[in-house]
């Protein structure tokens, strides 16, 4: 019989019926779908995932950068055809590191990689159950990423850039021999740079050569930080300080203005104006670190691979700059250079 000749109460239960019926297929249907819309892409396309942040752009972190994702193209992991890449800046600021480390738990990548050591601390802190590979950290025990560099454990490793101090405290000595005072720039908030700065005491009381510190917070007192050694060094040395790095022309223009020669932990800067450099290029660590990256993704798990430190040495010297500010280059040292800029 149609529905127009039962009761009322039987029609309205018929209709009630019909509704509750409609309205379970639609919720299901939308269920499924928000679950579809919801799945990576790792689980469509079985792409995978790696996610990159690091604390500042400056070319020697950004060469890093450049060098993993080579390392992993060359592997057949091409952005777009194998490989979902993500990368973030944090603009030199912890808050953002700590920001864009919660995002990318939530993004739920393969492996998260983390450039420097305010970025890879921030990382750790954040990721529990996500293979963390670090680089371009100076001092992975100290700042409490690792315990062991040989047996790591857990999900975290990486390669540390410790830069070979006595080694370029040598080069610096060959270059201007009549040196005394290396004052040295650096932000006191980095631990990396902390690690660095004892070791360059160390370092420099077996060469008989005084230390004289300048610091800076910020990019921004960069300049004021290098005026502040004017008069009270010999030479300005550079390690590998994010901050310092990130503005580094302020420095050179002090220290040019003042024929006072300025040294660098990398070899990027010396092709920013600093006159040489005995160290490593940070294209070459972000290669190295993408071999570890595509170990984990086969499988093998962090804590099983050691810490590496950086394996290629180069020396870079800028001719140009050396005369600037009023230092020769010796010939001993240009046959050796890997890199001279006229």
């Amino acid at each position: 019989m149609g529905d127009r000749f039962l009761p009322f109460r039987e029609k309205r239960n018929a209709i009630t019926v019909k509704i509750s019926l409609k309205s379970a297929f639609i919720t299901a249907f939308l269920a499924a779908a928000l679950v579809g819309c919801g799945q990576s892409s790792e689980d469509k396309t079985g792409d995978k995932f790696v996610a990159i942040t690091q604390i500042v752009e400056h070319p020697a972190l950004d060469a890093a950068r450049d060098g993993v994702k080579d390392e992993l193209e060359e592997a057949g992991l091409k952005e777009g055809e194998g490989l979902k890449w993500q990368w973030e800046s944090a603009q030199g600021n912890a808050s953002t590191a700590a920001q864009i480390a919660s995002k990318f738990v939530g993004d739920n990548p393969d492996v998260i990689v983390a450039i420097a050591t305010p970025s890879a601390q921030a990382v750790v802190s954040a990721a529990e159950e996500i293979p963390v590979i670090f680089t371009a950290v100076t001092d992975p025990v100290g700042a409490k990423l690792v315990d062991n560099m040989e047996e790591p454990g857990g999900l975290v490793t990486g390669v540390s850039d410790l830069s070979p101090i006595g080694a370029q405290l040598d080069l610096i000595k060959e270059i201007t021999s009549e040196v005394k005072r290396v004052g040295v720039l650096y932000n006191a908030g980095e631990s990396n740079s902390v690690s660095l700065v004892e070791l360059l005491k160390k370092e420099a009381e077996s060469r008989n050569l005084e230390i004289v510190e300048a610091t800076a917070a910020q990019s921004s007192n960069v300049a004021t930080a290098a005026q502040s050694l004017v008069g009270k060094a010999d030479v300005i040395y550079v390690p590998t300080d994010n901050t310092i790095i990130s503005a580094l022309e302020a420095a050179i223009q002090v220290a040019t203005e003042n024929k006072i020669p300025l040294y660098a932990g990398d070899t990027d800067s010396v092709e920013r104006g600093a006159i040489a450099a005995l160290s490593f290029n940070y294209y070459d660590v972000g290669r190295q670190t993408g071999k570890i990256v595509l170990e984990v993704l086969e499988g093998k798990e962090p804590g099983e691979i050691a810490v590496q430190s950086v394996e290629k040495l180069q020396l870079f010297v800028n001719l140009k700059a050396a005369e600037a500010m009023g230092v020769e280059i010796p010939d001993s040292v240009k046959s050796r250079a890997e890199k001279a800029i006229e």
